[in-house]
């Protein structure tokens, strides 16, 4: 029997899998549940924006801050301003703040015409100056009516796209129709960071329990066991329509996938291997 390979990525909960609850709420949950860290989505709770708050909710619960979330969505489109670069650029201090290199944004929306022309050579920029990872999120075309739109420029897909460090996630690889291992084996070491959530096509970004819908979540994460990947695996998953039990429960359920899945048989590392 070949031995088991003790995991060497971290999992961790992104406090988006807490909300509408608060930071605090998600410290205290992936402790109690056993995960090795959090990723600080920052929002309007003025706690995900503090580096100093954050550090002792960290030293509290025992728990590292592994990874930031830079307020680049709809739902945060005041947080840390109005304008792009400052809200990435503050997202970076805070990161170095903490003492943590990986900073996750999305790529810009359409109507972000000179933010998105600059987004690729100063994405390149900052990560040069700074020594952190800015880790672009795969996303996934609007729909309407029967027609896809064009939201993010230069494109919502970050494969074809020149960045060193790309977040692969499942739950929106499943809304764009893409093929998520073939992603990651397209981008070989450039998959700095991985939102494990579960998906099942819908035009809606479902974020479903990891094994309940239909992404190759357990092949992702056994391959990249295999690889002896050392990366962050960020559970990300919906639960706001679930009481504080029952949001327990799933939480407790993604955990335990991803470390039965991480936990793959030994094996030699192939091309897509990669020491983070």
């Amino acid at each position: 029997m070949s031995p088991v390979q003790v995991p060497m990525a971290r999992v961790a909960l992104s406090t988006a899998s807490v909300y509408p609850d608060n930071c605090a709420t998600a410290f205290d949950v992936a402790e109690r549940l056993g995960y090795d860290g959090v990723e600080v989505m920052v929002q309007a709770d003025p706690i995900s924006q503090e580096a100093g708050a954050l550090q002792a909710l960290s030293d509290l619960h025992g728990i590292p801050v592994v990874s930031i979330h830079a307020p680049t969505l709809l739902l945060t489109t005041r947080v840390f301003g109005a304008e792009p670069w400052p809200k990435v650029d503050r997202s970076i201090e805070l990161a170095k703040d903490l003492g943590i290199d990986t900073v996750v944004l999305h790529p810009p929306f359409r109507w972000q015409n000179s933010y998105a022309r600059e987004f690729v050579d100063g994405i390149a920029l900052r990560e040069h100056d700074h020594g952190v990872r800015l880790a672009v999120e795969n996303m996934f075309p609007w729909r309407a009516r029967g027609r896809e739109l064009l939201a993010y420029l230069p494109h919502w897909d970050p494969v074809v796209q020149p960045y060193d460090n790309v977040t692969l996630d499942l739950s929106h690889a499943a809304t764009a129709g893409s093929d998520a291992l073939a992603m990651a084996e397209t981008l070989g070491d450039r998959l700095a960071h991985v939102h494990l959530a579960d998906g099942l096509g819908s035009a809606r970004d479902e974020h479903l329990v990891p094994g309940r819908g239909d992404q190759p979540c357990a092949e992702l994460l056994e391959t990249l066991a295999a690889q002896r990947y050392s990366g962050s695996v960020v559970v990300e998953v919906g639960t706001r329509r679930l009481s504080p039990d029952e949001r327990e429960v799933d939480l407790a359920e993604a955990l335990a996938f991803a470390r039965l899945h991480l936990a793959a048989a030994a094996s030699e590392p192939n091309d897509l291997s990669r020491t983070v």
